[in-house]
């Protein structure tokens, strides 16, 4: 079925309508350590990439700008730049589907960091960089069930994807719109590769019965349970443990089988500052950054850092399921389209 590989490397535009806030930035001009400013492009929290940035400069002294909108946002806009690109290093998208379309587009160039050169491509099941040097990966993101724990007890929550069909839960689940949001069409396009379009149309069907509220943002799902608003949300592990450390009560299932991803680092083609920004991509992978990246309930990539969450790599290696990407990169518009219309 194609090359298939662990979607660990995979899944993808979790943030994918993540709104625009460009032009913010933690600095700018001339740096004044050893070259001049980079630019870097991310979906990810605007806070969370601010604190990276700001992270670099105080080791390195050259200014960050950072520059935030939703991650198709950004590949237009670096579409739209190619020739005169303005970003140094684009950062975070939910997976490596959108980085692959970049090397496609050619809008990204080869680079690995030095720490990251002898890994294999796939680690523990993990596809970690590209095989031919676009990105590296930078940390760890799970598909899961997050459950409010005032309502649910973690004996009782769903530990498949199957669970969710109880008749206990109906009226009781969000889930992201695969019409809008990437995360959730990669959870049916993968449940489809291992069940086939037939069944997965049926499934579907019979969770959106279950659910109360399918909306656009993948987070929402995750901040409807913190709110009580639904017993079970879908959605990103950092989401629900975000919600943990700010004392909601919210806890997050690893399903027995479930896409998990790695999140990706590229140095963008023809930038201003390549070597600021080969600079900055080896950084991302130092202890400092990284502590910053489990600071906010990711899970680092870097072994020297431990998980401030319950998961790491060794956790939940054995959750993975495999993906063919070329089905994927085939099938993804289709899908995602042809939800509107088969589902009621």
């Amino acid at each position: 079925m194609g090359r298939t590989l662990s979607i660990f490397t995979v899944l993808l535009f979790s943030l994918f309508l993540l709104g625009a806030c460009a032009g913010e930035s933690s600095g700018d001009g001339e740096g004044d350590g050893n070259g001049k400013s980079i630019t870097l492009y991310s979906p990810e929290t605007p806070d969370l990439s601010k604190e990276l940035a700001q992270k670099y400069e105080e080791l390195h002294g050259n200014k960050v700008n950072v520059h935030y909108a939703g991650t198709n946002v950004l590949v237009n806009q670096m579409m739209a730049e190619k020739g005169n690109p303005k970003a140094d290093i684009w950062y975070g998208g939910g997976g490596i589907l959108p980085f692959e379309a970049a090397v496609d587009k050619d809008i990204v160039t080869q680079y690995i960091p030095p720490s990251a050169e002898d890994w294999e491509v796939v680690e523990d099941g993990i596809k970690v960089k590209h095989e031919d040097g676009y990105y590296v990966g930078v940390e760890l993101f799970v598909l899961g069930f997050s459950y409010n724990t005032e309502l649910v007890t973690e004996e009782e929550a769903p530990k498949t994807w199957e669970d969710l069909l109880d008749p206990k839960w109906e009226g009781k689940i969000q889930f992201p719109n695969p019409a809008a949001s990437g995360t959730s069409t990669l959870m049916v396009l993968s449940y489809m590769m291992e069940h086939g379009e037939e069944a997965g149309w049926e499934y579907f069907q019979k969770l959106t019965d279950q659910a109360n509220s399918i909306p656009d943002s993948g987070s929402a799902p995750t901040k409807g349970v913190a709110m009580g608003e639904a017993y079970i949300g879908i959605g990103f592990d950092f989401m629900a443990y975000e919600h943990q450390k700010n004392g909601e009560t919210v806890d997050f299932i690893v399903p027995e089988k479930t896409p998990i991803l790695v999140n990706p680092i590229t140095l963008v083609k023809d930038g201003p500052n390549p070597e600021g920004g080969k600079d900055f991509m080896e950084f991302m992978l130092s202890e400092e950054a990284q502590q910053i990246l489990a600071d906010w309930q990711h899970i680092p990539i870097n072994p020297d850092v431990e998980s401030t969450t319950p998961l790491s790599v060794d956790s939940i290696k054995e959750n993975a399921i495999d993906l063919d990407i070329d089905w994927v990169n085939e099938n993804y518009d289709r899908i995602r389209n042809e939800w509107t219309n088969k589902i009621k």
